[in-house]
């Protein structure tokens, strides 16, 4: 750790706000500015620097400015960069693009500021530290500091190469170098996450200790207000939004230039590292969930092993069966059951719910053997939202068919949807007149088809049910899933969604270009 105390940081005071808030403020902004182009779209072509205003300080002291600014400062407010004539002949990209590369600098140093507190503040509390257990205290806070020591190298580097040429500063390759140390204290720290998420919950519960002097450490002005679950997650946060500003700078280099190569470069080092941290994660949670599940499910028909490590669980729920009998008076009586059905990734149960939440499974089929199906009937009463399913090849061996019902169209729509065959990917270029949504409020899932949605995703809408549920592709990374309607709001304007769908489809063809090269 010898480089990390060489200077001292002239960025890390350079907002009030942590960086719980500064990356809200920020994630407003770019919303803001999505539905500023959803009613006007900009032309290209150089924009007009702004009138030069009095600079509030003098031109060598830039970075002291920004300690005196608020946490929308940005590049071209910088004295230095106000008061010379590069902005005259620069593009409006080209400012775009210098802005997306300063905003990464100084969002490092908000997140640098919240790390110091969540190590120094809480971590290193002894009175924290004299209510938990070195187990507890391990997977609470694990690899924080080593985190916040990354950062601090990291940082100092960014503004080592900004100091040395503000006018044509770099960040890709800083983002390169530190790719390795990134992956040796993220990772472990974000596979911790489930034990931590476990402890923390736990200790509330049952510690009372360790609940009195967190409610005190938390009132601390230093958190403003901010609780110590937000520090915790901080890093998973950044990581992934360390991702998506090198997105922004990709998609603003020209291409076919060194820096467009440099930035997909970076970009795929992150995307890499997120993917594997989510496996990880994945991983164990699915797991465990396997384990608790065999517990709990027990067979009628021909058993086989339920965990396996290939295997995880897709969608989960209790439906109505609805089953046609012929009475003696010769008529056709609609009966109906409770049907609860497991769909894994490679296999689908049906089961009879029991007491103490146990099932009965009486059928079961691999995936490949699995079509569900929009019912047309039309049955009096009650009985809507109704889907067959088609067991090709079940546990005898023979085909089966079943009339299910959902309390909800959506319940209908994604049970349709997870029963279907992997889909293609979509190319992007052909899917113009498909809806776009952008995020106005983070989602976490709760069930397993559902998207993960953060402030500014912009999601292409691939269908959408009458009850409030869309299914869609974000298109930073082609993740698919379900998310409530009232989440998200709708792009109207058909020039700014092919504009997402053209800046989407250049990251995803510079990445598979990137990986061809090196395969």
């Amino acid at each position: 750790m010898g480089n990390f105390s060489r200077r001292c940081s002239k960025l890390i005071n350079s907002s009030q706000l942590l960086y719980q808030e500064y990356s809200d403020v920020f994630l407003n902004k770019e919303i803001q500015s999505q539905q500023r182009l959803d009613s006007l779209t900009e032309a290209p072509g150089p924009m007009s620097p702004r009138q030069p205003r009095k600079a509030l300080v003098s031109s060598e002291s830039y970075l002291h400015r920004l300690s005196m600014a608020s946490s929308g400062s940005l590049w071209q407010e910088i004295p230095v960069v106000r008061n010379s004539t590069v902005l005259l002949s620069m593009t409006h990209e080209d400012q775009k693009l210098q802005e997306a590369k300063f905003e990464l600098i100084v969002s490092e140093a908000s997140y640098l500021r919240s790390l110091h507190i969540a190590v120094d503040h809480f971590q290193h509390s002894e009175q924290l530290r004299a209510t938990l257990s070195n187990q507890d205290h391990q997977w609470l806070f694990s690899r924080l500091q080593d985190v916040r020591d990354v950062s601090t190298m990291f940082l100092s580097d960014l503004e080592e190469n900004f100091e040395n040429n503000i006018f044509t500063f770099q960040v890709c390759d800083v983002v390169l170098n530190h790719a390795p140390n990134f992956r040796r204290v993220y990772l472990p720290y974000v596979t911790n996450q489930t034990y931590q998420e476990r402890t923390f919950q736990s200790l509330l519960n049952s510690n009372s200790s360790f609940r009195e002097v967190l409610e005190k450490l938390e009132s601390a002005p230093i958190c403003q207000r901010l609780s110590l679950k937000s520090f915790l997650i901080l890093p998973f946060q950044r990581i992934t939004r360390l991702k998506l500003l090198l997105q922004n700078i990709l998609k603003r280099t020209q291409p076919g230039s060194a820096e467009e190569a440099e930035a997909t470069k970076a970009h795929h080092a992150l995307e890499e590292l997120i993917r594997d941290c989510n496996n990880n994660v994945q991983r164990m949670r699915r797991t465990e969930e396997l384990i608790y599940l065999s517990q709990k499910i027990e067979f009628e028909c021909k058993i086989f092993p339920l965990i396996s490590q290939s295997r995880w669980l897709v969608k989960s729920g209790e439906l109505t069966a609805l089953e046609f009998s012929v009475s003696q008076a010769l008529r056709r009586k609609l009966n109906t059951r409770p049907v609860h059905l497991h769909l894994f990734n490679d296999c689908l149960l049906l089961s009879r719910p029991r007491e103490g939440s146990r099932f009965l499974v009486f059928d079961h089929a691999p995936f490949s053997a699995v079509r569900g199906e929009k019912c047309e009937m039309k049955l009096h009463g009650a009985h809507k939202n109704l889907f067959r399913l088609f067991l090709r090849h079940n546990a005898q061996g023979s085909q089966a068919e079943f009339l299910l019902r959902t309390e909800t169209q959506s319940e209908k729509l994604r049970w349709i949807s997870a029963l279907a065959m992997p889909r293609e990917e979509l190319d992007l270029l052909e899917c113009y007149d498909s809806p776009q949504v952008q995020c106005l409020r983070a989602y976490k899932p709760r069930e397993n088809d559902e998207l993960a949605l953060e402030k500014a995703d912009v999601v292409m809408v691939t269908q959408q049910s009458s009850d409030g549920w869309l299914e869609g592709v974000r298109l930073s990374d082609g993740e698919r899933g379900w998310f409530p309607l009232q989440q998200v709001e709708f792009i109207s304007n058909p020039e700014v969604r092919a504009r997402n769908l053209k800046e989407a489809h250049r990251v995803k063809t510079a990445k598979l270009q990137l990986v061809e090269q090196q395969t």
